[in-house]
């Protein structure tokens, strides 16, 4: 593991800014996991979810740029096709059982 060493306001690097953006994603996951719960509808939880897959997908890029691991970014695009997927059969799922107002 390597941090980018750019240093940015006032001594921070650009590394630990990045894992700082990430704790905040984090934070609103954890958040609209609170939606994805006790969502009012099904539709809410179904976008609480997709959020929640596109936090992930956010939150691995930034810990690969902020890490240098280029790992991390393959990992997030193969998240992010499968949250792609997921979104796309959830929503056939739910028009065909009727549950579309």
């Amino acid at each position: 593991m390597t941090f980018v060493e750019t240093t940015i306001f006032g001594g921070i690097t650009v590394g630990a800014f990045l894992l700082i953006v990430a704790a905040l994603f984090v934070t609103l996951a954890v958040m609209m996991l609170y939606r994805a719960i006790l969502g009012p509808t099904n539709q809410d939880r179904v976008l609480a979810v997709n959020v929640l897959g596109t936090n992930t997908v956010v939150i691995l890029a930034l810990l690969g740029a902020a890490l240098g691991e280029p790992w991390f970014l393959d990992i997030a695009l193969v998240y992010a096709l499968l949250n792609f997927l997921m979104s796309i059969a959830i929503s056939k799922f739910t028009v065909e059982r009727g549950g579309v107002i």
